[in-house]
């Protein structure tokens, strides 16, 4: 490694009388400034190859785990798969369910970001329909997140020792569903789902698009062809909307009818 002491030591050893003071002064503050930026760059450098290492971890878990099933994978198949140690890996994660909760927790960042790009849409029911579009959209673009996210149970053990252990709550999953709630709620006020509870409409439309998504990621579709499928979800979120509408108008119909009366 390329040493600085012999360039201070040459400069130290210049006279003062011969070198004026403030080239000197510039002269090492140059030296100071080389020496900073190198050692930053070193810091960079190490922070960059520690993050790489943690993803290098996270993309061959997740592909390991959506392949084999969580409970078959440890972490000395993942250390395996990416040809280093098992020590090497408990360097970055404490144990398996650490790296099931850190991809959990990505899963959900992902989906979120998505849901922000839908705000924008003034009309509340559009709104909602859209919702539905992207939740589809990304469980059927990121069938390893959505699994994690949804269906397995091992992200969900550690949220519970976490939560009991350090009483930590599940402000990443609860965070995307207060987006949907806060669209119902908006639907509501604008003359939609009046006469049903905010929560039963949420978790109706929820269960609706989760299983959708379920259904074909988990490979039970297969009595439909493969080139249908995209004909299949876009007719059934269609039917969905339609179906609140016309429960819609059937309510005002029935409350208008009774105001008669």
């Amino acid at each position: 490694m390329w040493s600085y002491r012999p360039l201070l030591t040459t400069v130290n050893k210049l006279v003062l009388d011969e070198v004026d003071i403030f080239i000197y002064q510039e002269l090492l503050n140059d030296v100071q400034y080389i020496i900073s930026v190198h050692i930053m760059g070193i810091k960079e450098r190490k922070e960059q190859e520690k993050q790489e290492m943690r993803k290098l971890i996270l993309d061959n878990a997740m592909k390991l785990f959506f392949e084999k099933g969580f409970e078959n994978i440890t972490i000395r198949h993942i250390a395996k798969q990416i040809e280093y140690s098992p020590a090497t890996i408990y360097l970055y994660f404490k144990d398996k369910d650490e790296i099931i909760y850190t991809l959990h927790m990505e899963g959900f960042e992902k989906l979120y970001l998505r849901q922000q790009k839908i705000l924008s849409i003034k009309d509340p029911l559009k709104r909602l329909h859209k919702h539905a579009e992207m939740y589809v959209s990304f469980g059927l673009e990121n069938p390893e997140y959505y699994d994690l996210m949804f269906i397995e149970r091992a992200p969900f053990r550690t949220i519970k020792d976490r939560k009991c252990k350090d009483g930590m709550n599940w402000d990443i999953g609860m965070r995307s569903y207060d987006l949907l709630r806060n669209n119902i709620e908006d639907c509501q006020k604008a003359g939609f789902f009046q006469k049903t509870n905010i929560d039963v409409a949420c978790f109706s439309l929820w269960s609706y698009v989760h299983g959708i998504v379920s259904l074909i990621i988990r490979d039970r579709c297969s009595m439909f062809p493969e080139e249908h499928m995209r004909f299949l979800v876009k007719g059934a979120l269609n039917f969905m909307q339609e179906s609140m509408l016309l429960k819609n108008i059937e309510i005002k119909k029935r409350s208008k009818n009774q105001e008669e009366i």
